[in-house]
């Protein structure tokens, strides 16, 4: 064998090791994808209608990869935050607005998080639900705290790891219970079925497309590889995050996908299994057991890793968009309680997940369009910017969202 050849072989076998050890960013941000709110939406969405909202799922998720990765993009390129790159085109006034507005995502993805998780405490121990959501919120500060002394690398790890037991927890009982072929395919064509579908399209959408995750992604590839100037060092780190995006949320929209299959095949038409606890009780009761305690063990996890990346991704807003670093312990008093105090007053769990959702929808175009604009600029991304296919596809996302949100306010203006 030649020396170049060997070289070549040798380059070859270390690419694989040197584009897995660059993954992590993406993956604390799918979780976002598949926190509590997606359980109560998708699981709410199959028992309802069956395989009507699956298009839903299937457009956001492919859109949501294309955004997560000019999010990354955008902090690799720039070395800056999304939230910093908005802060500093806005007056004061226009940017204390905006962070509001981006706060009461924040405290819609907060609610539905610690809510998930307080249910699950109730599902697995029997727990009152104000008293776990307590819990929850004590164990996600123990996670914000293994990023702030082992760093980042470490957080990703630990979020990973609760990233796969969801996929088992969530995913356990499609093994038992396959969808029907033709009901998938059918699932595919867009449709609605009233303004009942459409609410929980929005909420499915809000639940898919996370405003806060695309705010955080850029700050994850940011301060986990830092500004690499143009060159072949950024490109090899920009094919890792295709890959990282990419792998990502194709776990996270297999989940939800799964989710809602799992409801439609075998909860349809079944009263009360359009609540989380009446779901969690139907699967116990026709899959066996162990499923229905994998199914509760996922929504814990999913509920303690989305919550500790929503109050990541509310510190970096502040900090990024004010220049305010507020501690976490106070951020987190902040945040929770609201979540607290909605279990407290005995309001509908399951619904409660829906309408944070849909809440969140109304939000994505306060990130996905600053994000579409700055990707576009040549000033901002060189010559790295979207071209014209990326920049259109990203303009009809907006569209999508901005006309399903205007659809639901007319619809529940009418009604």
């Amino acid at each position: 064998m030649t020396a170049t050849a060997a070289g070549a072989r040798a380059t070859t076998s270390r690419r694989p090791r040197v584009r897995v050890s660059l993954l992590g960013p993406a993956f604390v941000a799918a979780i976002a994808y598949v926190d509590p709110g997606n359980v109560a939406a998708n699981l709410t969405a199959g028992a309802r209608y069956g395989y009507l909202l699956l298009w839903v799922l299937v457009a956001a998720s492919a859109t949501a990869v294309l955004i997560q990765y000019r999010s990354a993009a955008l902090g690799l390129v720039t070395g800056q935050s999304l939230p910093a790159l908005v802060g500093r085109r806005l007056g004061r006034r226009a940017r204390l607005a905006y962070w509001a507005q981006a706060e009461l995502v924040a405290a819609s993805t907060d609610l539905a998080e610690v809510v998930g998780g307080a249910i699950a405490l109730h599902l697995l121990f029997g727990l009152p639900l104000p008293a776990g959501g307590l819990v929850v919120g004590a164990v996600s500060l123990a996670l914000l705290a293994t990023q702030d002394r082992r760093g980042q690398r470490t957080f990703e790890v630990v979020v990973i790891g609760l990233l796969a037991v969801v996929v088992v927890g969530f995913l356990a009982g499609l093994a038992l219970r396959p969808p029907d072929v033709a009901g998938v395919l059918s699932g595919l064509a867009p449709r609605f079925a009233g303004s009942d579908s459409v609410l929980l399209a929005a909420s499915m959408l809000g639940a898919t497309v996370m405003p806060h995750a695309i705010y955080v992604h850029s700050a994850l590839a940011r301060d986990r590889h830092g500004h690499t100037a143009p060159g072949p060092d950024r490109d090899r780190l920009l094919r890792a995050t295709r890959w990282d995006v990419g792998t990502a949320l194709a776990v996270a929209g297999a989940v939800n996908v799964g989710l809602l299959l799992i409801a439609a095949a075998g909860l349809a038409g079944r009263a009360g299994t359009d609540t989380i606890e009446g779901a969690h009780a139907a699967i116990a009761s026709g899959l066996g057991v162990w499923v229905g305690v994998a199914f509760a063990i996922g929504l814990l996890a999913s509920g303690l890793a989305s919550t500790s990346v929503g109050a990541y991704a509310g510190a970096v807003v502040m900090g990024d968009l004010l220049h305010r670093a507020v501690p976490l312990v106070a951020r987190r008093a902040v945040t929770l309680a609201p979540a607290v105090a909605v279990l407290w007053l005995g309001a509908d769990p399951t619904w409660t997940l829906v309408i944070s959702q849909v809440v969140l929808s109304f939000g994505i175009p306060f990130a996905l369009v600053p994000l579409v604009r700055l990707s576009h600029d040549e000033s901002v991304m060189g010559d790295r910017r979207t071209g014209p296919a990326q920049h259109a596809v990203l303009w009809g996302a907006v569209a999508l969202v901005v006309a399903l949100n205007l659809t639901l306010l007319a619809l529940l203006v009418i009604g």
